[in-house]
């Protein structure tokens, strides 16, 4: 028995539906999670399932096969399908700030998260204590004038060597080539506060104390080479007062990106998200 995952999205036509779970009914299939959204301005549908299916009876490669040639020619369907046994291989990019990166590893070595995290990168060196201290490899990238291009080079070689599935950006500081962009298109996972773009800067929390914001929140969205301009895959917030000191919204802000990263992490890994015109819609 294997269980596959499958999120589909074309234009919005009568007997989709029926379509889809007919023809896994035919291959023998069994649904455990169906799920289906319409875009009615737009004319866009929808869908996410998960099914188990007899590889005795019909092989993952088949059903690929067979669903492409079928539904899919049809109702001119875009789709993802993945093997829910083989885990995705994730790569975690990190400046300074280490609480996400910590917050991940965590999830990854108590089995949270369901990946496989072949390598992590840096623009500083301090973050190898925490790679050795997880068993994962590290490797230092400098970006500056001199070393910008040669290093951008050698991320992409690691990335394609280590037949990676998605990036996720754990507060790296540095700009994602374009290359790297257009290779991981929807695969590159970024978290930021959500003061930008009123308290730009190294010190947004500061500059968000001295205004008395009454509430503080974090984003996490796909990189894309408009910068922070992404599709978001989700958000986060929490009321702060007068009497909050600038730590205290710093170490709030670093809660609410470390929970907001790790659910769009969570998402992009189960197959939830689906970009459609630089939104996304997110099945539960």
């Amino acid at each position: 028995m294997y269980l596959i995952t499958v999120s589909i999205q074309c234009p919005d036509k009568k007997g989709i539906i029926s379509e889809v779970t007919s023809f896994i009914y035919k291959m023998k299939g069994n649904i455990l999670y169906i799920d289906q959204y319409v875009d009615r301005e737009n004319k866009a549908f929808f869908m996410r399932l998960e099914a188990e299916f007899d590889d005795k009876l019909h092989s993952y490669d088949s059903f690929i096969d067979a669903f492409s040639k079928g539904p899919c020619k049809k109702f001119k369907i875009s789709w993802k399908h993945r093997l829910n046994s083989v885990k995705q291989k994730m790569a975690i990019f990190v400046s300074k700030h280490d609480h996400c990166l910590y917050d991940l590893l965590g999830r990854y070595k108590s089995g949270e998260l369901d990946v496989e995290i072949p390598f992590i990168i840096s623009n500083h060196i301090e973050a190898k204590k925490i790679a050795d201290t997880f068993k994962v490899d590290f490797y230092h990238t400098t970006i500056d004038s001199h070393t910008k291009e040669s290093s951008e080079k050698k991320q992409l070689e690691l990335l394609i060597k280590h037949k990676i599935d998605f990036l996720v950006l754990a507060r790296y500081m540095q700009i994602i080539p374009e290359k790297i962009i257009e290779k991981f298109k929807n695969k590159i996972i970024n978290i930021h506060h959500s003061f930008l773009p009123a308290f730009p800067g190294a010190k947004p929390y500061h500059s968000a104390f001295e205004r008395g914001v009454k509430i503080i929140g974090a984003t996490s969205h796909y990189d894309t080479k408009e910068l922070d301009a992404g599709p978001i895959i989700e958000q986060g917030v929490t009321q702060v007062t007068h009497s909050h000191s600038v730590d205290e919204l710093v170490s709030k802000g670093k809660d609410l990106e470390k929970i907001v990263l790790s659910n769009a992490v969570k998402n992009h890994i189960q197959q939830k998200v689906m970009v459609y015109k630089n939104k996304t819609v997110i099945f539960n």
